[in-house]
C-alpha cells in the first residue's frame, strides 16, 4: 500500500469504525478476526450478526468507551461462533490486558483481567444486564457499567489504528472527512488523559496533606517515648522496637518522598500502623505491661495507636456496625459521647469525618485497615458507598480509586493467569463459564 493510502488507512481505523462492522456475505471465520479487530477499536460485529446492532449503536458504544478511555471491548457474534475456550483465546491473541463482553447469538457474557475488575465485580455488572433486550440496550449497560468500574486506560493501538488491507480506493473518497476526525479522535483522547492525569494529581495533593499530619505525628510519638537504647532497664527486644518504630517513621517520609499516584499512599499508611504497634510494644515493655494484641489501629483516627477493642458505633442515618477503637474512644462511646474522628478537606472548605469526605482518602484508610475489612466498617457512610459500588468494588489490592494508569489497556500477550482472567469454574469458556443463576446466561443456554 503506498504511503498516503497507509496513513488514510491508519487514521480511519483510529476512529474505532472497524469496517468488520459493515454487513458482508460471510462470518468472521475464527477468533484472530476477532482479536485483530478488537486490537483496533473497541467494539466488533461480526458479518454474520450484522443485524444486531446497527451503525449508530456501534458509533455510540465505540464513542463511549474511547471518551472514558477505558481497556473495555465488546464483540457482537453469530450463534454458530464457536465458544469453547473463547475468552480465553481472544485474550491471548489480542494480548490486551482489559475487560472483554461478548455476545453470542441471544446470550452474553464477560470476562477481565483481575487488575483491571474483580471477578465479583465482573459477576455481578453480567448478572445485571443478562436477558436483557434488545442487544443494544444490553450492551450500553453493559458498557456504561464497565467504563465506570474498570481501571487502566485504553490501549495506544485505539488511537494509532492499523492497516488491516483495506484498499485505498475505498478510502480516498472520504479522506477530508477521515483526516478531521482523526484528528478529532487524537485531541479527544489527549484531553482525557490530561483529565485523568489532573485528577490523579489533585487526589495525591490532598492526600499528601493528610500523610504529612500523620507523619508528624509519629514523630512526636517517638519524641514523648523519650527512649535511650542504654537507658537503664532497657533489653534487646525494647531496642528491637525503638529501631522498627525508627525505621517506620523514616520510611513513610521515603514513601511519601516518591509517591507518584494516590494509591501509592497506601504504603506510607500501612508502614506507620507497624511502626505504631512497635511502639505500644515498647511502652508495654517498659512499664512492665502485658504485650498488646496485633489489632489494625482506631477506626475513629488511626493516630489514637492500635485499637484494643470493638465498640458498636452507628453513624449518622446509617446501621450499628462493631468498629475497632482505642480505649479513649471506648470510653467515650460507653459514656454516650462521640468518638474523636479525624477530620480532613473535604474540598468545600470545611472539614469532615474522613469517611465522608469523598474517594480520595481511600487509599490513605486502605493503608490503615486493608481492603478486606474496611468495606464493612464504612457501610452507610460516603465513602463506603463508594466502595461497595462496582467501580470501588473491582478495585481492592490495586489501589482504591480510579487512579491507576497501568493496570489496563497495556500489552501481556500470552502472558498472564487464566485463573486471573475472570475464570468462574468454566476454564474461560462459554461452555461452563458465566452461570449466576439467572436467565439468558451461558451456564445452561448452550
Amino acid at each position: 500500500m503506498r504511503p498516503f493510502a497507509a496513513a488514510l488507512a491508519a487514521t480511519f481505523l483510529a476512529l474505532g469504525a472497524t469496517l468488520a462492522v459493515a454487513p458482508t456475505a460471510t462470518a468472521a471465520s475464527d477468533v484472530s478476526t476477532v482479536a485483530d479487530a478488537l486490537e483496533k477499536g473497541p467494539v466488533y460485529v461480526d458479518p454474520a450478526a450484522s443485524g444486531t446492532l446497527s451503525k449508530a449503536d456501534v458509533d455510540r458504544l465505540t464513542t463511549r468507551i474511547k471518551d472514558a478511555d477505558k481497556p473495555v471491548m465488546v464483540a457482537v457474534l453469530p450463534a454458530g461462533f464457536p465458544k469453547q475456550d473463547l475468552f480465553t483465546d481472544l485474550r491471548t491473541k489480542t494480548g490486551i490486558v482489559g475487560v472483554y463482553g461478548v455476545r453470542l447469538g441471544g446470550a452474553f457474557d464477560a470476562r477481565a483481567d483481575h487488575q483491571v475488575m474483580s471477578n465479583e465485580a465482573v459477576r455481578h455488572l453480567t448478572g445485571s444486564v443478562q436477558g436483557e433486550q434488545p442487544a443494544a440496550k444490553q450492551l450500553d449497560d453493559f458498557v456504561d457499567g464497565a467504563v465506570r468500574t474498570a481501571t487502566g486506560s485504553a490501549p495506544d493501538s485505539w488511537a494509532a489504528g492499523g492497516d488491516d488491507g483495506v484498499s485505498a480506493g475505498a478510502l480516498i473518497g472520504v479522506g477530508a472527512v477521515v483526516v478531521a476526525g482523526g484528528a478529532g479522535v487524537y485531541a479527544v483522547t489527549r484531553r482525557n488523559r490530561r483529565r485523568r492525569e489532573q485528577e490523579r494529581r489533585e487526589a495525591l495533593d490532598k492526600l499528601r496533606v493528610v500523610v504529612d499530619e500523620d507523619i508528624t505525628a509519629f514523630g512526636e510519638e517517638l519524641d514523648r517515648l523519650d527512649f535511650h537504647p542504654a537507658e537503664a532497664g532497657a533489653d534487646d527486644a525494647m531496642r528491637a522496637d525503638y529501631e522498627r518504630g525508627l525505621d517506620a517513621y523514616e520510611k513513610a517520609k521515603q514513601f511519601m518522598a516518591a509517591a507518584q499516584r494516590p494509591e501509592d499512599v497506601r504504603a506510607v499508611t500501612q508502614t506507620l500502623e507497624d511502626g505504631r504497634f512497635s511502639l505500644a510494644q515498647l511502652a508495654a515493655r517498659r512499664e512492665g505491661r502485658p504485650l498488646p494484641e496485633r489489632r489494625v489501629p482506631c477506626f475513629f483516627d488511626p493516630r489514637h495507636g492500635p485499637s484494643v477493642t470493638d465498640a458498636e458505633w452507628t453513624p449518622p442515618g446509617g446501621s450499628p456496625r462493631d468498629v475497632p477503637v482505642c480505649a479513649a474512644d471506648a470510653a467515650r462511646l460507653a459514656d454516650g459521647a462521640e468518638p474523636l474522628v479525624r477530620t480532613v478537606d473535604a474540598g468545600t472548605g470545611e472539614r469532615r469525618p474522613y469517611y465522608e469526605a469523598g474517594p480520595a482518602y481511600g487509599p490513605w484508610a486502605g493503608g490503615y485497615f486493608g481492603g478486606g475489612m474496611l468495606p464493612g466498617l464504612l457501610v452507610g457512610t460516603m465513602l463506603g458507598s463508594m466502595m461497595a459500588s462496582p467501580a470501588y468494588a473491582a478495585d481492592y489490592g490495586s489501589g482504591y480509586g480510579d487512579f491507576d494508569p497501568a493496570a489496563g489497556g497495556d500489552y501481556s500477550g500470552a502472558d498472564f493467569s487464566s485463573g486471573d482472567f475472570g475464570d468462574f469454574g468454566g476454564g474461560g469458556d462459554f461452555g461452563g463459564g458465566g452461570d449466576f443463576g439467572g436467565g439468558g446466561d451461558f451456564g445452561g443456554g448452550f
